[in-house]
């Protein structure tokens, strides 16, 4: 059984009392907030396993509760589910742009998001067999402290997009379809919306400088995903 602490947020109490009942049903044991502020004050007094975060709160809105936590070192690399009734995919690419894991639109299914949340924790925790130091391209990336470096340069990336590097780095060569990306990194069927990968890869991109027409380290496979090219060489 789980026994991992999760933190719900959101100021709909029947909401509240749903999710805990049923993620304490599986095991988990559940705290809950009902607005922004209390939940970044029990974050600075003990750190969650994951965040289950609604979007439209009172006082500072989950938005900016996310980018909070993703300024802080103790809370930087806690999984985030944004919980929200907008289902526009504006909100979505925002949610995923300020640090967010997962996403899922009210209403929702107890078991969709219980599966989330089970994945999420799963992929925090299976990489004890990775090596710990990897070097490519001239970046460094270490697996262990989710730090990537570019010429000795510490770059800042989400918890997602470095998984995402670290998997096509992993993989140097090979075409990794989106779908796998999705499958491999959210660890669960995301519903066909691939659109969550290319998000994030352009963030990848931007951030080592890479340019999408003259790839060096993340080559676009037209129809299928993308392959890391860049060799043990570096610059």
């Amino acid at each position: 059984m789980p026994n991992e602490t999760i933190l719900v947020v959101d100021d709909e109490a029947h909401i509240l009392e749903l999710i805990r009942f049923n993620l304490e049903s599986a095991g988990y044991k559940v705290e809950v907030a009902e607005d922004g502020e209390t939940a970044l004050k029990f974050c600075r007094q003990q750190v969650p396993d994951l965040i289950i975060l609604d979007i439209m709160l009172p006082g500072i809105d989950g938005l900016e509760v996310c980018k909070t936590l993703r300024a802080s070192v103790a809370t930087a690399k806690v999984p985030i589910i944004m919980l929200t009734a907008k289902g526009e995919e504006i909100d979505k690419v925002v949610g995923l742009e300020i640090g967010a894991d997962d996403y899922i639109a009210k209403p929702f299914g107890i078991r969709e998001l219980i599966a989330r949340v089970k994945a999420l924790l799963r992929r925090t925790e299976n990489s004890d067999m990775e090596p710990k130091i990897i070097k490519l391209g001239g970046l460094t990336i270490d697996t262990s402290k989710y730090e990537v470096y570019k010429n000795g340069n510490k770059l800042d990336f989400t918890l997602k997009e470095f998984e995402l590097l670290k998997l096509l780095v992993l993989n140097q060569g090979k075409v990794l379809s989106r779908d796998y990306l999705l499958d491999q990194v959210w660890g669960y069927e995301y519903f066909g919306e691939t659109r969550t990968v290319d998000v994030h890869i352009r963030h990848i991109r931007q951030k080592l400088g890479d340019n999408m027409d003259e790839a060096k380290y993340i080559e676009t496979i037209r129809g299928v995903g993308y392959k890391f090219i860049a060799s043990e060489e570096g610059e």
